[in-house]
């Protein structure tokens, strides 16, 4: 999915608060180091405390640190480019009725774009009407090199859906022993759900 650009909302900057926006620069790296980039999210009772301390509101601060749990989806989005060929796939998994599929891996020179296919039965829809919603996140096995994946969405009937992932770098022509790794997330803080599946793609 193409982000659009960024445009500041204000011509206006306070030259005198540079330092302190450096500092607060400084302090969300250190928070990063310090967590091991898996900082989780602040207790009810500490968004209470610090909203009254400091003067805020609590759904402000809970934003706050929902972009910090978030900073992955900022990453720059990898545009394919030089259309190479279509790999056919087919390969499958099923569980409670959902049939999970990923067709074809659309390669390019710079990345690859994976198509997955989530079909359904009629009767199922009305069960599963008032879950939460969710996506899937992917992931790439493969020895000695690490794969982004990038979920670009999609869309479809209640029935059936297709989704489209960019992978890069691009994978191999050969895709014997790539694993693809789906997980289950809840929207919208992509919270994983634990459901999660592997496509062993074995040619």
């Amino acid at each position: 999915m193409k982000r659009m650009p960024f445009e500041p909302p204000t011509d206006h900057y306070d030259s005198k608060i540079e330092v302190i926006d450096e500092q607060i620069c400084n302090l969300i790296n250190q928070r990063k180091e310090l967590s091991n980039n898996n900082p989780g999210f602040p207790i009810k009772e500490l968004i209470v405390k610090w909203s009254l301390k400091y003067n805020f509101y609590e759904d402000f601060l809970n934003s706050v640190f929902s972009h910090l749990l978030n900073e992955d989806i900022y990453k720059p989005v990898v545009e394919p480019k030089g259309f190479l060929k279509n790999i056919p796939l087919l390969k499958s998994f099923e569980k409670d009725g959902v049939f999970y599929t990923v067709t074809f891996v659309r390669q390019f020179k710079n990345a690859s774009v994976v198509h997955f296919t989530i079909d359904k039965e009629e009767s199922d829809i009305e069960q599963r009407r008032f879950q939460e919603s969710s996506f899937f996140e992917l992931s790439i096995e493969a020895q000695g090199v690490d794969y982004d994946c990038r979920n670009n969405f999609g869309g479809g009937s209640g029935t059936h859906n297709s989704f489209t992932f960019t992978i890069s770098p691009a994978l191999p022509n050969d895709l014997s022993n790539i694993k693809l790794i789906f997980k289950e997330c809840k929207i919208p803080y992509q919270k994983p759900t634990g459901f999660e599946f592997v496509i062993q793609i074995d040619n």
